[in-house]
């Protein structure tokens, strides 16, 4: 007979374990390895298509556009399939990483246009080199300016880990509805879960918060 009790503290107890577990070894690992990955490969990206010719430009516009628009599920199940032998986890790492790397890089390419005019004549003024004036004077400024919007999107990365399960990584919420599952309780863990995600990202975002305003003066 199913217990049509509204809430049993019993499950949460029970669930929060493997809950944990999932989200230290599944949820936190690929957000913290996919945001190392999307941080570099997207500024890579926008300094790409910042400097090198048109046409190669236009190259690397289209194929960070595909991503863009293609739904993350898909680009993790097209790899998951086509390469069974690599480990699932590994796949995500990688797919959000590039995923959202691709959104960085407008970020960043936002952030260096925003770079003033000034700057650029006064490093020729003193004789700097193109690569000179790139690592000293563009890069640093348009990351001061554009870490708030990277935040954000490293927040929208930890939100977006349950995707993960449609390549058979169990990460937090996976835990949590194999949990209800096998028992039918699925009101707890679902709400331990949204409850888990906010203690983790909300003060993200305060942080976040508070990094924009100080970085606006």
């Amino acid at each position: 007979m199913i217990d049509t009790t509204p809430w049993k503290w019993e499950h949460v107890w029970a669930a929060l374990p493997d809950m944990l577990y999932a989200f230290v070894t599944v949820t936190l690992f690929v957000t913290i390895l996919g945001s190392v990955i999307a941080a570099v490969l997207g500024l890579g990206i926008a300094l790409l298509r910042k400097t090198v010719p048109g046409t190669v430009s236009a190259v690397i516009t289209f194929v960070v556009d595909f991503i863009r628009m293609t739904p993350l599920v898909i680009q993790l199940l097209f790899p998951y399939f086509a390469f069974p032998h690599l480990d699932p986890l590994m796949i995500g790492v990688v797919v959000f990483g590039i995923h959202y790397a691709s959104y960085m890089a407008e970020v960043y390419r936002a952030g260096i246009d925003a770079v003033p005019k000034g700057q650029w004549e006064a490093a020729t003024a003193l004789s700097m080199s193109r690569r000179r004036t790139w690592t000293a004077v563009v890069v640093p400024q348009a990351i001061r300016s554009t870490l708030p919007a990277l935040g954000n999107y490293v927040i929208s990365m930890f939100k977006e880990t349950p995707f993960l399960t449609a390549i058979t990584v169990i990460d937090m919420l996976g835990a949590a509805m194999t949990y209800g599952g096998q028992h039918f309780r699925s009101i707890e863990v679902v709400t331990l879960a949204g409850i888990l995600f906010l203690i983790a990202s909300y003060p993200t975002s305060l942080l976040i918060g508070r990094l924009e305003k100080r970085l606006a003066y």
